[in-house]
């Protein structure tokens, strides 16, 4: 048999169905090579810094903020000695929490079997703060100056009882890895401001104590079922912020960009034969990497920041991978148009060293949290930013461990209720929704499930939550699962 007719002949059924669909495909590879070419003869400086679309009639209704700037603290800061003062822990320290508080009640392994439960009084002074009167510890001085700017939901309650399943929770609505992030849905449904830049960066640091073993996975911002090209793109805290993004040696930006020309029509051949969309992602993906060895360099160079605002975030700012660094560089990732900024914290857990670690981790975060909400402010940013701070869930108000043993105090991981704050974006300035009962354990007025925290984010960009879906395996699926309410009390 001729080898060519053999070859037609032994096609499989899947790649028959692959080569017939290719229509959408096509449509959608030549939307992206008209907007970026292949080997295109026009500078980069005069194409338009335009944005990359979303679905059709996304935003489903005029939004409040552009985009969103997520301070993830991972490890769960304690609210009982942050936010949600509660004077009865004081008056009951060193006594059994009562079990109609605390019967009955899930907890990690670490105290799920320990029968003394002491209560253990707030290890910080509390203050009321700006107009609002806000209670906010000593321990964040510079978040309590500006309290009058921040939305306290102090209601907060959650499932997961442990940090991986309780962070996947926040950042995908499922305790299950594997679902897309909010930053992918974000990418998906409202695509992006530029196209310089990934319209979905993240960005790392932990405490220098490394008190914690705190772990990021991939998945707290990948895409899960939909394509890869709206996973976050997470920059590195040292050396190229992007892997691969100095060009070797003896290679220039004329030769790379024809070997890039050269590699996207090898790819379009496979992709013509396979109808596979993730070789359309690789070829967007390349030509994204392309414009980032001249983006970058220009986003991470901080000279042309003044010194009160480097002083404004604190010493560390110019330290790369620092928190103090990704706050600065958060802003100015918003200023360029990317759409959503995760910055994750990890060190929030003090299991045993509540007294000495909890101090060191707020003067970690304290300035530079409350100076990327003040620069925001004066560059006009704030009214279209939304910024969220907090953790994947609270602390006990008990104590795990033993009263006397003061060195190794600690509290345990406390889904029932605690604190997160959020500023700009249409959200009301200067509240403190929902309360919690005398202990500070259960949340019991106004109480804000994390679904529901979703759902509000997505409002305040336009997006009705329940229309953002996408079907696999059988089933629509969307951030919020089958849940969620949007939180209009605290919306302007």
């Amino acid at each position: 048999m001729n080898p060519l007719l053999e070859g037609h002949a032994l096609h499989t059924r899947r790649q028959f169905f692959g080569r017939s669909a290719m229509g959408v495909g096509t449509a959608a590879l030549a939307s992206l090579l008209g907007r970026d070419g292949f080997a295109s003869t026009t500078p980069s400086s005069l194409i338009p810094r335009s944005g990359i679309p979303g679905l059709p009639d996304f935003p489903n209704f005029a939004p409040k903020a552009k985009r969103v700037i997520y301070l993830f603290q991972n490890g769960a800061p304690s609210h009982v000695d942050l936010f949600d003062y509660k004077p009865k822990l004081r008056e009951w320290h060193g006594r059994q929490i009562p079990d109609e508080v605390a019967g009955g009640k899930r907890f990690s392994t670490m105290t799920g079997t320990q029968t003394k439960r002491p209560v253990l009084g707030e290890i910080s002074k509390f203050a009321r703060h700006g107009k609002s009167g806000a209670w906010v510890s000593d321990f964040l001085p510079n978040i309590a100056s500006i309290s009058d700017d921040l939305c306290f939901v102090k209601a907060m309650h959650t499932e997961a009882v442990n940090h991986a399943p309780a962070i996947t929770f926040f950042m995908t609505g499922s305790e299950m890895a594997g679902r897309p992030s909010m930053g992918a849905w974000l990418s998906y449904g409202l695509g992006s401001e530029t196209q310089e830049l990934p319209a979905f960066v993240v960005m790392t640091s932990r405490d220098k104590e490394a008190s914690c073993g705190q772990a990021f996975y991939d998945f707290y911002w990948g895409s899960g079922f939909l394509p890869t090209k709206y996973q976050g793109a997470a920059f590195r805290g040292a050396g190229d912020p992007v892997l691969y993004l100095s060009n070797p040696n003896g290679m220039s930006r004329s030769v790379r960009r024809g070997m890039l020309d050269d590699l996207a029509h090898l790819n379009e051949i496979k992709r013509a034969e396979f109808g596979d969309p993730e070789i359309t992602t690789r070829i967007a993906q390349y030509e994204m990497a392309y414009k980032m060895q001249a983006s970058v360099p220009e986003l991470t160079d901080f000279s042309k920041e003044s010194e009160a605002t480097l002083a404004m975030y604190g010493p560390e700012v110019r330290r790369q991978g620092s928190y103090a660094y990704n706050c600065l560089m958060a802003r100015r990732l918003a200023e360029r148009g990317v759409r959503f900024i995760q910055v994750m914290h990890a060190g929030w857990d003090q299991h045993r060293n509540l007294n000495s670690q909890l101090k060191i981790q707020c003067d970690d975060v304290d300035a530079p949290s409350a100076a990327l909400i003040k620069d925001l402010k004066q560059r006009g940013l704030l009214d279209d930013t939304l910024v969220v701070w907090g953790g994947e869930f609270g602390r006990t108000p008990f104590l795990q461990g033993k009263i006397e043993d003061t060195k190794n105090w600690g509290r345990d991981h406390h889904p029932y209720a605690f604190t997160q704050f959020m500023a700009g974006g249409g959200v009301k300035p200067g509240i403190s929704y929902g309360q919690t009962d005398e202990f500070g354990f259960n949340a019991i007025e106004n109480k804000v499930h994390v679904h529901d925290l979703q759902a509000t984010i997505l409002n305040q960009l336009g997006i009705d939550h329940e229309k953002l879906t996408f079907r696999f395996q059988g089933r629509q699926f969307r951030l919020t699962d089958v849940h969620g309410h949007v939180v209009r009390d605290i919306l302007s």
